[in-house]
């Protein structure tokens, strides 16, 4: 007889905070499972940026780079309008070939230094989705890693130092990085009155998850699946996940 599967109960994260910055690789990633979270935060009045490291110029593949990146950033705007987010930067970094090192937590620093945020949130930077076998892509992992780093560096005046002008001080404000969509994730939030603004940012990306597969993706499809097992564990009906790492220890 098969032993049942133990579902294990998602801890519901902080809601006391005012500002937050998303720092993610691509166009899209905060949509896929992060983007009805965001929708709920925006429409408790919380203030929250998105950084995209790249534009996704790399991501369609019938499609020429410059084009693409046009296209992708216009749809991100539209997309963050649409969970009530318009604040939205690009820093223009190449899609699919980005670096974990100095380079990248310097730029990330300084855009941690500017925003001033409580929360910073980013995607899943583990090596797969699944804790198995579904493998995570460069991009994401090598922009987590930086993001945890350039948190620590924007608190630090002597890293970057070149970057505190002009009055600009160091920022150790941030109290905690969340990693949406984590197979390590044991926090959670509801996200069942926003669950379908998060199905409307994803499908703003048309051009992108027209060239997925055979162009049948469904997005409502995918995020129901993502969101009632998070939900289960939640004890509600659609829920979102993420990784919890802590800075207000210290």
């Amino acid at each position: 007889m098969t032993e049942p599967v133990e579902v294990r109960p998602l801890e519901p994260v902080t809601e006391e905070w005012q500002r937050a910055l998303a720092i993610v690789a691509h166009p899209d990633d905060l949509e896929f499972g992060a983007a009805a979270a965001v929708a709920r935060w925006t429409g408790q009045g919380k203030q929250i940026a998105y950084c995209l490291v790249t534009s996704g110029e790399a991501g369609i593949d019938g499609m020429p780079p410059q084009r693409a990146r046009e296209i992708r950033e216009q749809e991100q705007r539209t997309s963050a309008r649409l969970v009530g987010v318009d604040s939205v930067e690009f820093l223009g970094l190449p899609d699919g070939v980005l670096e974990y090192g100095v380079p990248l937590r310097r730029e990330l620093a300084r855009v941690v230094r500017r925003h001033r945020p409580e929360i910073v949130i980013t995607t899943n930077f583990r090596d797969t989705w699944d804790g198995a076998y579904a493998l995570n892509q460069a991009d994401h992992i090598a922009t987590g890693r930086a993001v945890l780093d350039a948190v620590r560096d924007a608190g630090n005046r002597w890293v970057f130092p070149e970057q505190l002008t002009d009055g600009a001080g160091p920022w150790n404000g941030v109290r905690q990085v969340w990693a949406a969509a984590s197979p390590l994730a044991a926090h959670g939030v509801d996200v069942t009155a926003t669950f379908q603004r998060g199905v409307a940012s994803l499908k703003a990306h048309e051009a992108y998850l027209s060239g997925l597969g055979d162009g049948s993706f469904d997005a409502e499809e995918f995020l129901e699946g993502l969101s009632r097992a998070a939900g289960v564990r939640l004890g509600v009906r659609h829920g979102a996940t993420f990784e919890v790492f802590r800075f207000d220890l210290w």
